[in-house]
């Protein structure tokens, strides 16, 4: 089984789809049936069926302003323009109007991640031609320059709304895997760790709410800080926000895991391998300013991604009256068994 950095590449499918539930439906099936070489040759597979279920549905269009000279006037007349024209003998109004248009930020981002997928040699043949033909689709939408795309100009409402997964795989492609060669060209290299920390957070997050339904709260919560006496408004804003990436609780009892993705789930210093130290702070703060009454019902969880590494952390401690641990998730084995070391996390600390 392949895998990208120590992870099975169809294990980064699964943890899609729990980030993404879209990728459950029937139209996917195929996918998850798959077996895939690289993480890009995944992504190419989701993009080619998610697209071309897209165009059964129509692409999205929006209003996008065009400047043109007409015979006729058409919207908005622009009369500097025009007055340059009549000089010049030139018949035609410059006008300016707005049209629904597919050649909007939506499309063009989808193009540009399909057509720099073609072009990439870690994307099967089979891939490639499902994604030239759905390309065909594309032919008024412009391509752009993936280091200048502005991400945060996407607005996601109810007619476009089916975009927001395929949007957020072009992002992984264009912002976590393409590198530029010393030529200018480009070529799509190992899935960035910023990026997978962000979908193992994620995932894990989502997997506890779709799977462990019994639990009454499932999210990721901000810890409040525990200030003692009058604190000035001011003087609060100043101390960092407390966010965990994910918060279990059934009734009265609370489990914060702080899921970390790193290359090295320890630190070696002085011939001696140690958790990092700031993880341990940051998770002994969320706990003890959480358990703000001291019932000892708030526990804390380190959950290292598993890395190739010899030593790994598998530990707890009782840390003034509360459980902190730090535990690894083997991401480089069968799913099932991912899936079963979160649901004893669980079932160890609130039973089952």
């Amino acid at each position: 089984m392949t895998n990208d950095k120590g992870i099975i590449i169809k294990n980064i499918y699964y943890m899609l789809s729990y980030a993404f539930q879209v990728l459950k439906q029937t139209n996917y099936e195929e996918v998850a049936a798959e077996e895939f070489e690289q993480a890009q040759d995944l992504f190419a597979a989701i993009l080619a069926k998610g697209t071309a279920r897209q165009l059964k549905q129509g692409l999205y269009r929006e209003y996008i302003t065009q400047r043109e000279t007409l015979f006729v006037m058409r919207g908005k007349l622009d009369m500097p323009k025009t007055i340059r024209n009549k000089v010049q003998r030139k018949q035609r109004l410059a006008c300016e109007f707005d049209e629904l248009s597919e050649n909007n930020l939506f499309n063009q981002i989808l193009k540009t991640t399909m057509k720099l997928l073609v072009q990439d040699e870690g994307v099967n043949a089979e891939r490639k031609r499902a994604l030239n033909k759905v390309l065909v689709f594309f032919d008024h939408v412009t391509i752009l320059e993936p280091s200048k795309i502005q991400w945060s100009r996407l607005r996601y409402q109810r007619s476009n709304r089916n975009y927001e997964m395929l949007l957020n795989i072009c992002y992984l492609v264009l912002d976590g895997m393409l590198q530029t060669t010393e030529k200018g060209t480009y070529r799509m290299a190992a899935f960035s760790d910023k990026h997978m920390a962000r979908l193992y957070e994620k995932f894990i997050l989502e997997y506890y709410r779709q799977k462990h339904t019994y639990l009454s709260e499932v999210r990721a919560a901000q810890v409040p800080w525990n200030l003692v006496g009058e604190n000035e408004e001011a003087m609060i804003r100043l101390l960092p926000v407390m966010q965990t990436d994910i918060m279990l609780r059934l009734n009265d009892k609370v489990l914060i895991i702080d899921a970390k993705y790193y290359g090295k789930t320890l630190q070696h210093q002085f011939e001696k391998y140690s958790l990092h130290s700031g993880n341990v702070y940051q998770i002994f703060t969320y706990v003890k300013n959480y358990d703000k009454d001291g019932t000892g019902n708030v526990a804390g969880l380190l959950l290292y991604a598993k890395t190739q590494e010899d030593i790994v952390p598998d530990c707890s401690f009782n840390m003034g009256g509360n459980r902190i641990g730090a535990r690894t998730l083997d991401l480089n084995q069968n799913f099932k068994h991912i899936t079963e070391q979160l649901d004893k996390i669980a079932e160890a600390y609130f039973g089952g």
